[in-house]
């Protein structure tokens, strides 16, 4: 059987394509196209790491920061949106001016300008009704806190009905509708979709009829906090884990909300204990207080303010209730008789809707059982005004050790509502049985007229029985007063009777003010806070405090100055909303009318210098995201710097989860004591993806970094510096913050025993370059810069630098070549005096040297005189390369790095990465890891999944496993590097540990001890030995681990003909599972064979000569695919044009190919479908 020569040679060919180019020295890249599943697609979350399963899906697929919404400005495209008008009334992408005479808007939001683009309705005169239609693409799954944001533009007269509305399933829920009037400009609308369950579209609607133009434009389309949860490997301590491996705070169970997104944290299992009550069958356990109830269904608005949905099923078929009884007559609901079990709270959680009317309240008060008379009920929450037409959660909680009844009370003003849905008492509240409340006395009580003016209506099909007549149970609310002959809503004072739009309206009167008492002017001193109430309906309120309340459990009040104000407070609303505080309504006012107010965002002028034991001293966290600071105690994996069980600041974007990607910790205005200062402090980065830590100093509104670290440090404290320069001057104030910058939600960062002192700082004991020249003097001639080459137009230096590896990291650089620097002519780089040293240290550095040889780099330590430690000529090449010098200085001593030209064109030497560590320094290859990581490197990788490899030891608290001992000392002092994989997840890919480049050799031998723990074995670790060089890597060893609570043994032969790297590749070969893989006491012994390992527990590996690999798989592929087309010609039974098989020996090398003994990998391009 023969077949064409044509189609081998096509598939040689194919194949030749499909491998690709060999990579540079020291980096993966597995181009892997992300080909994620129909239901991942437009869901709010980025699956991919470019989320490109977000395109096209209403916003643009371009991954946001954690915090920030996913949106559509139009300025590229309609982001998926389109057009499904069905008359010539219709949208498209449009900008202004682009029509003579369009009555649209003269600019877009986006860029204010008439350049920029939008969505818009153009002029259309027709003679019928016509609607313009535009529809997103197809999302799903909207998390219950989900909400929509858009600017639309639309002049009053033009159009005579916009609509936003969602479509799941069935059912078309209407989220807004208006038919104006809207003012001039662009207006901005938000609107919460609730919890959508599966697949649902958006689309915003302009309706016109003959008698208008219809000109309508839509902008800057955002969805808020719409992706549900993620699934996680790990909770945070002290939270719920779902059904779906997600992570919810512990309030959110039993809500009403289905937060976790497979409601498992609302099922019955869970909340078993909880009473609940929906209304869609009835009132449940509540009682209305007198009245027969009004029944609705909830399809359909009854009046302006009507809720256009329940909350319980967001559905316009669900039902809830509704109070549209007038001012001083409420309606009441009670409770059955309560008692809280033990000594914990009974909680009260609640969803309300307060629409429609100015005049709309809602009480929630209790009722103790007395053996006396009654008392009057005690008022718990009140929320009055316009609230928006979203149900907005609220809760109480009671503590008492009498039984109880709760009474919620509702009235509201012409066309405004008050609805109530979703009642849940938790599951420390227990039912006594017994009657309602008894009546209070006369005195507290006032007449309730017969129905319907008081009742509550349940919007629901199913005919309620009416209540018991229980009139004599209305409260006496706080601030009604008896009114006398007065109409209901008039003032009451003496003999007169002031309506209510001549209160609060800047004229007395009543004789002794009272019509102007409660009318915005306050210092809060008073309860009654001049009438100022919080409106807010998100996760913040305003609350007043006393001066004492805002201070610590371990601060000294005493001696904090008395006095109350109004402060922000964490809330129990589950909105985005900003948080409100809402005077009385005012006015009308004259035209010099002025706002005067004292505003602070922390608590007195305080020190910098802080240990956190007991305040926070001057510092306080900002709130411009919700990713927080916070003081804490030592806790479990946790433990402050000061004393080991102390306070000290910590940033946990877990806890609770944050979306926003950074936190700042900052202090008040400073006043600078000396033209310099230092700054020391503590900080601790822990954690696979823990980000970076700045330090920066703001003044006159600009901030100049300071200081940053990268990636985590081990799970141990470190010491740092930074040096504050001062213009002193009377008017000089300076601000210092930390800024936190998350890479993910694995790992935190912590600070503690902040420091400063007149004078400058020491020279730092490790420099990146990434921030400043650390100090270092630049010599005479200033020869020496610190540079980032990013714009590719720098005329000496590496394209990267050692730190980050990128085009923007900084490092310093001389440029040797004969018009700069002269043959024979030097360049000194000369630190910033470092202390006296109690011991040997290491000084490590990376050096760049040119490809063509520039000279030569000498290391000066100088203490007292200066002595040579080290000389450096080589010739260059395309790496970074380590160089090392032992220090030991009883006096303070500098370091000098100086540089002898060679009077060679485009040469140069370049530094970066310099660190100072205690102990000799190791050998190339080589590490205990009880200094640090000597030259390996962690650094994480985009293309792997930017996870990196940790410090640690057996006695510093983990929240991750480790070993409990390391092999070094068998002790828990000993350190060991370790990775934890159940953070990789579903979809991770590894974490690699680098050596230094390590020169070309025929046969070398490394030692290594390694620990590895999975619980089973479909929850499987794998650790892999890879050799990278400029031609791609090779796998050498690998192994993967069970439980196992031991150290063992391995050893691999390698060898190699050209520079490379020495690469320890940790990654996941199961189930996602807590279990740690630990490194210890890697051996690089140059130039020696590998002896049999003595233990039996050890593993010995020998690397298959590439060239047998690479033309045993090919050849093995190329008969499985002849094969392949001879079974086919079989079956066929067809003749083919004869051609003649070639065969011939593979090439040596592994371009981007991994091979390990056993096993061929393709790179993912080549496997995975697009």
């Amino acid at each position: 059987m023969q077949l064409p020569g044509l189609f081998l040679a096509t598939l040689v060919l194919l194949m030749a394509v499909t491998l690709p180019a060999a990579q540079s020295l020291g980096r993966a890249q597995f181009p892997s196209p992300c080909s994620s599943p129909r239901e991942a697609r437009c869901n709010f979350l980025c699956d991919c790491r470019d989320c490109s399963d977000e395109t096209q899906c209403g916003y643009h697929g371009a991954s946001p920061a954690q915090g920030t919404p996913f949106t559509c400005d139009f300025e590229q495209d309609p982001c998926g949106w389109r057009d499904i008008s069905t008359s010539g009334y219709s949208w498209l992408r449009d900008r202004a001016g682009a029509a003579l005479g369009d009555p649209g808007p003269r600019s877009d939001h986006t860029l204010g300008t008439d350049v920029g683009w939008y969505m818009a309705v153009g002029t259309h005169f027709g003679k019928v009704a016509s609607v313009a239609t535009l529809r997103s693409p197809v999302l799903r799954e909207a998390a219950p806190t989900c909400e929509l944001r858009l600017w639309f533009h639309a002049a009053s007269g033009d159009v005579a009905e916009l609509r936003l509305e969602l479509t799941h399933g069935a059912e078309t829920l209407t989220l807004w509708q208006s038919s104006g009037p809207w003012g001039p400009g662009w207006q901005e609308l938000a609107v919460n979709t609730g919890r959508i369950r599966g697949d649902f579209h958006v689309t915003f609607s302009a309706t016109r009829n003959a008698t208008h133009r219809g000109a309508v434009a839509v902008d800057d389309v955002a969805f808020w906090d719409c992706g549900l949860p993620a699934p996680q490997a790990s909770c945070p301590l002290g939270h719920h884990r779902c059904g779906n491996a997600a992570c919810i705070e512990p309030h959110q169970l039993c809500d009403g909300e289905d937060n976790c997104g497979d409601r498992s944290d609302e099922d019955l299992p869970t909340c078993s204990h909880h009473l609940a009550t929906d209304f869609e069958t009835g009132l449940g356990l509540w009682n209305h207080s007198e009245g027969l109830p009004w029944n609705y269904s909830a399809g359909g608005a009854k009046s302006p303010g009507w809720p256009l949905r329940d909350h319980s099923r967001n559905s316009a078929q669900g039902s809830f209730l509704v109070s549209k009884a007038k001012p001083g007559h409420p309606a009441v609901l009670i409770s059955p008789q309560l008692q809280a079990t033990g000594a914990h709270s009974c909680s009260l959680a609640f969803y309300h809707c307060l629409h429609g009317s100015a005049a709309g309240r809602l009480e929630v008060l209790l009722r103790t059982q007395e053996a006396s008379a009654p008392p009057a009920p005690v008022l718990l929450r009140r929320r009055r005004g316009e609230l928006g037409a979203a149900w907005v959660r609220d809760r109480v909680d009671i503590q008492s050790t009498r039984p109880f009844w709760i009474l919620l009370t509702g009235e509201t003003g012409p066309g405004g509502t008050v609805g109530l849905d979703d009642l849940i008492l938790s599951d420390h509240c227990k039912i006594v049985p017994g009657d309602r409340p008894s009546p209070a006395p006369a005195s507290r009580t006032h007449t309730v007229p017969p129905p319907p003016s008081l009742t509550w209506l349940c919007s629901t099909e199913v005919l309620l029985p009416p209540g018991p007549q229980t009139a004599a149970l209305q409260p006496q609310l706080p601030d009604q007063q008896t009114r006398g002959p007065c109409e209901p809503g008039q003032l009451s004072c003496g003999d007169l009777c002031v309506p209510p739009e001549r209160v609060c309206d800047f004229q007395q009167d009543c004789a002794e003010g009272q019509d102007e008492r409660e009318c915005g002017t306050t210092d809060f001193e008073s309860p009654t806070a001049g009438g100022w109430e919080d409106a807010s309906v998100g996760r913040l309120q305003w609350q007043r405090l006393a001066s004492q309340e805002s201070w610590g459990l371990d601060d000294d009040a005493s001696r904090v100055a008395a006095g109350h104000f109004l402060s922000l407070q964490r809330a129990w609303g589950q909105l985005r909303a900003e948080a409100r505080a809402r005077s009385p309504i005012l006015g009308p006012s004259g035209p010099r009318c002025e706002l005067h107010m004292a505003h602070s965002f922390h608590i007195g002028p305080r020190e910098v210098s802080c240990n956190f034991e007991r305040h926070m001293c001057g510092w306080h966290p900002g709130h411009f995201t919700d990713a927080h600071w916070r003081r804490v105690e030592s806790f479990g994996s946790g433990y402050d710097h000061t004393t080991g069980q102390g306070f000290f600041m910590l940033l946990d974007p877990t806890d609770p989860p944050a979306r926003g990607s950074s936190a700042h910790l900052l202090t008040g205005p400073q006043v600078p004591g000396a033209p310099e200062e230092c700054l020391s402090f503590w900080y601790h980065l822990h954690g696979p993806q823990i980000g970076t830590l700045r330090l920066l100093m703001r003044r006159n509104g600009e901030d100049t970094l300071l200081w940053s670290r990268s990636g985590t440090h081990g799970n141990c404290w470190h010491q740092a510096w930074a040096t504050l320069h001062h213009q002193l001057e009377p008017s000089t104030q300076y601000q210092l913050l930390f800024q936190g910058l998350r890479d993910g939600y694995h790992g935190t960062m912590a600070l503690d025993d902040m420091a400063v002192r007149p004078g400058p700082c020491w020279a730092p004991k490790s420099c990146s370059f990434e921030d400043s020249d650390c100090g270092f003097s630049l010599g005479g001639q200033g020869l020496w810069r610190r540079q980032a080459n990013a714009s590719g137009q720098a005329t000496a230096g590496p394209w990267i630098d050692h730190t980050t590896e990128t085009a923007q990291g900084h490092y310093m650089v001389v440029d040797m070549s004969p018009s700069v620097l002269p043959r024979g002519h030097v360049a000194l780089l000369t630190s910033k005096e470092h202390p006296p040293l109690a011991q040997p240290a290491c000084l490590t550095f990376w050096y760049h040297l040119s490809l063509l040889s520039p000279g030569t780099l000498r290391i000066h330590v100088e203490e007292r005189g200066r002595r040579q430690a080290l000389s450096i000529s080589r010739p260059g090449g395309l790496a970074w390369h380590l160089g090392c010098v032992g220090v030991w200085a009883e006096r303070a001593w500098r370091v000098v790095f100086e540089a002898v030209a060679a009077g060679v064109e485009h040469s140069y030497i370049a530094l970066d990465d310099l660190h100072l560590q205690d102990g000799p320094c190791p050998q190339p290859g080589s590490c205990d890891f009880e200094s640090g990581l000597c030259g390996w490197s962690h650094l994480a990788w985009p293309g792997l999944g930017m996870y990196s490899w940790d410090w640690g030891s057996g006695a510093a608290p983990s929240r991750y496993p480790q070993p409990s001992v390391d092999h070094t000392l068998g002790t828990e002092a000993g350190h060991f590097v370790f990775f934890e994989t159940s953070v990789l997840g579903p979809g991770g890919q590894a974490a690699w540990l680098r050596s230094e480049p390590l020169p070309a050799t025929p046969a070398s031998c490394l030692r290594f001890w390694y620990h590895m723990g999975f619980p089973e074995h479909f929850y499987k670790g794998e650790l892999r030995v890879l050799l990278a060089s400029a031609q791609g890597q090779l796998a050498v060893w690998g192994k993967g681990g069970h439980l196992r609570h031991q150290w063992l043994e391995a050893q691999v032969e390698v060898a190699s003909t050209e520079e490379f790297q020495i690469v320890f590749e940790a990654t996941l070969g199961g189930q996602p599972a807590l279990g740690p893989i630990a490194l210890d006491d890697i051996e690089y012994l140059a130039g020696q064979h590998c002896q049999r390992l003595a233990s039996g527990l050890g593993h010995e590996a020998r690397p298959v000569p590439v060239p047998s690999v690479v033309g045993g798989a090919l050849l093995f592929l190329v008969f499985l695919v002849l094969l392949g087309l001879g079974g086919r010609y079989w079956l066929q039974k067809r003749g083919a044009c004869p051609f003649r098989r070639d065969t011939g020996a593979a090439a040596p090398g592994f371009d981007n190919v991994l091979f390990s003994a056993d096993q061929v990998t393709l790179p993912a391009a080549v496997t995975s479908n697009p």
